[in-house]
């Protein structure tokens, strides 16, 4: 894959992702935010001190999500192309639409989904603002550490592949991921800052919704990276575009 090619395909990542950024920015409007609302009115409502109000929370809701969500959107839309320029053809033999499908699903995962299972998003009032340097460093070593053994147990089954078979290989590497992150899991420390009184439902409510967002974003980017990358790497022969069929040559 040539330098151009690369470049294009950056390119496409990054539209693919802004653009799934603004699904995604939809599905947080509307599935997260009167949680956040919800949860901000819970901490109003007992908390002795009021601060006031440096960012007003309908530009918090409006162009504040919307420059996170999509800032978010571009940035991972690069990094999950330049990380589909070195999968294509290495991870077996799928074209460009499923190599972006199945980038975009084992980056929801290792990225997001892995990480959350063990340190879960929390609404406003949750948590203790003393510890956020602490939970962050958690956070994001458990994202780091889920997507290097994701890319430990593709290189793993990649060499078992040829002594066990393909679906054999690829059972033992992703038990072997699910073993070392369920080791994670038990000694990395736990987090639990949720008020006594907090409402459950509120708390599932939000955390369900993140990850509908989540799942939004990657879906989205993995359709239509895909449908791009399958363009640019497979172009249509000439004629096919009119329907006027290619004349033989003689």
């Amino acid at each position: 894959m040539n330098s151009a090619t690369v470049r294009n395909l950056l390119v496409r990542g990054m539209l693919a992702g802004l653009a799934a950024g603004v699904l995604a920015l939809v599905a947080a409007y509307l599935l997260g935010e009167s949680s956040v609302d919800k949860a901000i009115a819970f901490e109003d409502a007992h908390s002795h001190e009021h601060e006031m109000e440096v960012v007003s929370r309908s530009l918090q809701s409006t162009a504040g999500l919307a420059t996170g969500v999509l800032v978010y959107g571009v940035a991972f839309g690069g990094i999950a192309a330049l990380a589909y320029c070195f999968a294509l053809g290495r991870v077996g033999r799928f074209g460009p639409r499923a190599t972006a499908l199945l980038l975009s699903g084992c980056a929801l995962l290792t990225v997001y989904v892995v990480p959350f299972l063990k340190y879960p998003a929390n609404p406003p009032s949750v948590g203790d603002p003393d510890t956020i340097g602490k939970r962050t460093t958690l956070y994001f070593l458990m994202m780091l550490l889920s997507v290097l053994l994701a890319v430990a147990a593709t290189i793993v089954g990649k060499r078992l592949a040829p002594s066990l078979g393909t679906w054999w290989a690829t059972v033992v590497a992703v038990a072997a991921f699910a073993v070392v992150i369920g080791l994670a899991y038990a000694f990395l420390p736990a987090v639990d800052e949720v008020p006594k009184d907090f409402p459950a439902a509120l708390l599932w409510r939000f955390r369900l919704s993140a990850l509908a967002v989540q799942a939004v974003l990657w879906a989205g980017f993995g359709l239509l990276f895909g449908e791009l990358a399958e363009r640019l790497l497979k172009p249509a022969p000439a004629g096919a575009e009119t329907g006027h069929a290619v004349p033989a040559a003689r």
